[in-house]
């Protein structure tokens, strides 16, 4: 038997202007410690190689994380219902040009901060790896 969580009335959906407030804040939050920890660690970025194999790679790894989330979204009830509730409260109020900049703002960001910027500070290692993950 599944256990049901009642709706909470006290969660009202975010606007429109509330959600890309927060996402524009965020990202810029993000982006200003990247470029104190560049200009205060004395590092250098990653460069950015764009290849054909690196292209399938990772439409790979997006298809096969997208894959999963679904069938973890099918299979487990209170993570469908976590999701549901995600969309009503952040998700309803955006345009089709909002939700691309929700896909790419904030984790272009992060990965700047975290794969870009602490990566090589930690070290180009396992431990480099999982500390900039975790």
């Amino acid at each position: 038997m599944t256990k049901q969580i009642p709706d909470n009335p006290e969660l009202e959906p975010l606007t429109r202007i509330q959600v890309l407030v927060a996402m524009g804040i965020t990202a810029v939050v993000l982006l200003i410690f990247a470029k104190l920890w560049l200009q205060l660690g004395k590092l250098t970025l990653l460069p950015i190689k764009f290849t054909p194999n690196a292209l399938v790679i990772g439409l790979a790894m997006g298809l096969a994380i997208t894959g999963a989330s679904g069938l973890v979204y099918r299979l487990w009830p209170a993570y469908r219902q976590s999701a549901e509730v995600y969309l009503k409260l952040i998700l309803k109020p955006l345009i089709i040009p909002d939700l691309m900049w929700l896909g790419l703002l904030p984790g272009m960001s992060e990965e700047l901060l975290f794969r870009g910027v602490m990566l090589p500070a930690v070290g180009l290692n396992a431990i480099g790896i999982i500390a900039s993950s975790m």
